[in-house]
């Protein structure tokens, strides 16, 4: 590093959307309603939880601290992707940048660690159903969640140091919609082997060992599943796990893509795309997912629709 003239940096210019300004109110539209449609539908899921008794259970107390986590997560970045894109740009001062990645890495871990005690939810009552009630009691799921956020608390406190404790110098253009890991680490300089490998070695943490537990609950019940002897036993199993499993696929699929696959070659602009996927769409679509595909969910509902209109 001797004798090299380098600029040491102290503030990041998000610059993602400045290649389309012609693009910039109509993109503007669909976030803001993409947005407002997360806020108002897992925000209904959480009243609606609360509001009726026979929502009182372990899979849905989990489900409300999920949707709780899809505000928050969605909020990190969202907000800053409007105003990047009525001003075609954005400036965050380094500690504003820290606190995006902490917070954004903070509620991503959350949801990983939810996603995965929903699984073990859904294997108790399949494969333990005699035992659900003893397993699954309320002590035992606020322990499950404190766990989850303890865990993730840990785990992003770490990986926000050790990103952080990097060198940036040079250009302070972020080709991206918030300050995430990958372009990050583009505008890196020295040497920042150690900090890497303990990223790596929590991100193991968090999303491998979440889809480790998610595999393993999945297949012990598709093997109970199939101990069913009628097809209509099995299809009527299967159904209570269709909502999860959808979100899963969905959430896991995009993280995995964005974080663990090779980035060699990869175009900012793929990236992007990926990313206004799992911090905008999916926090939107997960309270559907879980009102379309729920009956219990869509009697609630429609219990209260009534109510009002009575009313």
């Amino acid at each position: 590093m001797a004798g090299k003239n380098l600029t040491i940096v102290t503030e990041f210019l998000l610059i993602a959307f400045t290649d389309c300004p012609e693009w910039a109110f109509p993109l503007f539209l669909i976030f803001l309603f993409i947005y407002l449609t997360t806020l108002l539908g897992n925000l209904g899921m959480i009243i609606l939880i609360q509001v009726d008794h026979r929502l009182h259970t372990p899979m849905y107390f989990l489900l409300s601290h999920l949707s709780f986590t899809d505000i928050c997560y969605s909020s990190v970045t969202v907000p800053q992707m409007l105003a990047m894109l009525l001003e075609l740009g954005a400036a965050l001062s380094y500690t504003r940048c820290v606190a995006q990645f902490f917070l954004f890495t903070f509620f991503g871990s959350i949801e990983c660690y939810l996603l995965a005690l929903m699984a073990y939810d859904r294997y108790v009552a399949v494969c333990q159903p005699l035992l659900y009630v003893t397993i699954m009691t309320q002590k035992a799921c606020l322990g499950f969640v404190a766990g989850a956020y303890i865990a993730g608390l840990f785990s992003t406190c770490v990986r926000t140091v050790s990103a952080f404790t990097l060198s940036f110098c040079g250009t302070n253009e972020i080709d991206f919609i918030f300050c995430d890991l990958p372009p990050l680490l583009k505008l890196t300089c020295g040497d920042s082997y150690t900090q890497e490998v303990v990223i790596i070695v929590f991100a193991i943490f968090v999303i491998p060992a979440c889809m480790v537990v998610i595999l393993v609950s999945y297949l012990l019940i598709i093997m109970a599943i199939m101990r069913i002897p009628s097809a209509e036993g099995r299809a009527k199993t299967f159904s209570t796990c269709v909502s999860h499993l959808t979100a899963v696929l969905l959430f896991f699929g995009t993280i995995i893509y964005m974080y663990l696959r090779d980035n060699s070659g990869q175009s900012s602009k793929e990236d992007r795309v990926v990313s206004v996927f799992y911090t905008a769409v999916i926090p939107m679509v997960n309270p559907l997912i879980y009102s379309l595909r729920n009956k219990e969910v869509k009697e609630a509902l429609r219990k209260i629709l009534n109510r009002a209109k009575l009313s």
